[in-house]
């Protein structure tokens, strides 16, 4: 039997989907990941080094492929939020645990997820992710605060 879709009451904040999508990839759970999306043809997704998928069935179709090979192990921190009434902007450190010939190792991915509040509550709308550092990431480093 189908699963049904998470509702409203469990998506009540841009940190609650954040919180299911990074669940759902470490239970490579289609479902579950696919009910944190906007009801709209024009979400957005794009993959470290992959083209801009455009739309809910490229995105499931991406997000089925991924998961043939497991679940992603991946954890997202340093977390820089920006809120609004209806829209929010999270910019995510994802730590990403991989397993390997050589042992476990730990990847980095600089991701921007972007949320609108619908009439379902939060929604996912965009996840862009690009490759990061292979070291820590450079935002565990204090930068100066004025760049120019």
């Amino acid at each position: 039997m189908p699963r049904t879709p998470a509702k409203a009451a469990l998506l009540a904040s841009p940190d609650d989907v954040e919180q299911q999508f990074y669940d759902a990839l470490r239970e490579a759970d289609l479902d579950k990941l696919m009910a944190v999306w906007a009801e709209d043809e024009e979400i957005v997704c794009v993959h470290p080094g992959g083209p801009r998928l455009v739309g809910a069935a490229a995105v499931r179709a991406a997000f089925e492929a991924v998961f043939s090979n497991g679940a992603v192990q991946v954890h997202p921190e340093n977390v820089r939020r920006v809120h609004a009434l209806s829209a929010a902007m999270h910019s995510v450190i994802e730590r990403v645990e991989l397993r390997t010939a050589e042992g476990p190792r730990t990847g980095w991915v600089m991701a921007t997820n972007v949320f609108l509040k619908t009439t379902h509550g939060w929604r996912l709308v965009a996840h862009h992710a690009s490759p990061g550092s292979p070291n820590e990431p450079a935002e565990l480093i204090e930068a100066p605060s004025v760049l120019h």
